[in-house]
């Protein structure tokens, strides 16, 4: 086989084969739980811990991506990262009992949490700013496919084959994506990368995993679990030291003066909203179509899917829109419409189309696609190659807190209104009154997600697309910056 590659195209390949399975394996568990633990012979709550340990995991190891990346260079870490996901994948199709599955579920998390900031930084290092509009369909593809596909493959697996098959699925994907990264992915390392900053690492690792733990586990344990107070209490006073310690050395592990940046720091808040708001909604919808409008798990799935259609198509027309009409315009109308779908869709009824439902979710797709495009193309615009590593991991940071917000934030909404009749994150309807106070519970919600939205919107009026201009530029007429532009504070 012939070695000549050209390196972008082989960046693309390798970044999206790697995202999916790991954009894939956040949701492919859910349905298999239950079947995990009746042949385990465990409790149902007792299995949301391969859930909350793979969730942490990920939290405690991706502050370290970056420097890691800098340090020892990207390439050799992203691939031992894919190295280590894979092979834990193996690992859990072989567990033989729950506390192994949760221990490999881990390792799972681990590599995860590394691959998607040192996938961003490579593809944004390879692909000037003029040219990142290009490969937005590389960077929407696996966010918008795999976790639709997830719950599908699941079900099929787990009622034909086995629950196993779940984590081997991965195997294809990941070691293509190896041996391909291994022989034309190009080395890259910051001289400047310094020492591991050691403070950074032991206040900023606990304090992500322990606020991850809270907001995932308090709306199953409830909010006034006393594990879940010390928790969220404890990872909150870490993350506060985190930042009085990281504002004050020369090369922090997280780099906050990123955020003086107006761009960068502007376009995170706002991929932080449309995350909490999109990953609610794709919570809190499934949830009220079954259990509040008696749909199966099976239509449920398929009615939500339209939703990756409609962001593989705009995955095609971001490339083409984003020069014209730069992304501060694609970013406000893009939230503006999701938002508004949302709130249509908390109306809907037993006697709603599912073809309508289908549709306002291929919509919500479609739109909140070219946010969520722009968002990725203009947050880097004027970020050097060498802060790139640290850049996607705070990025990344940001990425995982918002679900994990969203999801909280809409989780309790539902408690509240529900008056505590929420059981492993799903409402128990028990008479038609109580049906109608659920119904009015998940409405709320997704009210909820679409306040989220309008947060964002908010956040999208400071963004000014002459900040963005480099990544405006057609590649003919633009030199790449070698510097950052100096924002306003």
């Amino acid at each position: 086989m012939s070695r000549r590659l050209d390196p972008k195209k082989a960046v693309c390949i390798v970044y999206v084969a790697a995202m999916f399975v790991v954009a894939m394996d956040a949701t492919i568990l859910n349905v298999a739980l239950k079947t995990i633990s009746d042949e385990f012979h465990i409790p149902p709550a007792a299995s949301g811990a391969l859930n909350v340990g793979y969730l942490v995991s990920i939290a405690i190891v991706l502050p370290l991506a970056g420097w890691l990346g800098d340090r020892w260079g990207t390439k050799r870490i992203f691939l031992l990262a894919l190295a280590i996901f894979t092979g834990a994948s193996v690992l859990c199709g072989t567990a033989g009992d729950v506390h192994s599955l949760i221990f490999y579920r881990i390792l799972q998390g681990i590599g995860g949490g590394l691959i998607t900031p040192l996938g961003m930084a490579m593809l944004f290092r390879t692909f000037p700013p003029q040219e990142r509009a290009k490969i937005s369909r590389s960077l929407v593809l696996p966010i918008a496919i795999a976790p639709a596909v997830g719950p599908i493959l699941s079900g099929v697996m787990v009622e034909h084959l086995s629950w196993r098959w779940i984590f081997y699925v991965n195997l294809p994907l990941g070691i293509a994506a190896l041996l391909l990264g291994l022989l034309y992915l190009q080395e890259h390392k910051e001289p400047e990368a310094g020492r591991l900053d050691i403070p950074g690492v032991l206040l900023s690792a606990p304090g992500l995993g322990l606020v991850m733990y809270a907001l995932s586990q308090g709306p199953l344990q409830g909010w006034s679990s006393p594990v879940i107070i010390v928790a969220g209490s404890v990872g909150t006073v870490l993350l506060a030291g985190m930042v009085f310690v990281e504002l004050r050395v020369q090369q922090p592990l997280l780099d906050l003066r990123l955020l003086q940046d107006r761009l960068f720091r502007t376009a995170g808040l706002v991929a932080m909203c449309s995350a909490a708001g999109l990953l609610g909604m794709l919570y809190v919808f499934p949830l009220m179509y079954q259990h509040a409008l008696q749909a199966s798990a099976l239509d449920a799935g398929l009615t939500t899917f339209p939703e990756a259609l409609g962001l593989m198509v705009s995955s095609q027309l971001v490339p083409r829109f984003y020069p014209r009409y730069g992304p501060k315009r694609i970013i406000m109308i893009g939230l503006l419409c999701t938002s508004t779908i949302f709130v249509l869709l908390s109306m809907v009824g037993a006697g709603t189309s599912p073809w309508l439902i289908r549709g306002m979710l291929f919509a919500v797709g479609l739109c909140l696609g070219h946010t969520v495009g722009a968002v990725q193309i203009a947050a880097f615009s004027n970020v050097p190659p060498a802060s790139m590593g640290r850049a996607t991991t705070w990025f990344a940071v940001q990425n995982r807190l918002g679900p994990a917000i969203g999801m909280a934030v809409l989780s309790a909404i539902m408690a509240v209104i529900a008056s505590g009749q929420l059981t492993n994150g799903a409402v128990e309807a028990a008479d038609a009154g109580q049906l109608e106070m659920n119904l009015l519970a998940y409405r709320t919600a997704l009210l909820g997600a679409a306040a989220f939205l309008l947060l964002g919107l908010c956040a999208a009026f400071r963004i000014k697309d002459s900040d963005a201009a480099a990544t405006m530029k057609s590649r003919q007429s633009s030199i790449p910056p070698t510097k950052p532009v100096k924002a306003e504070g």
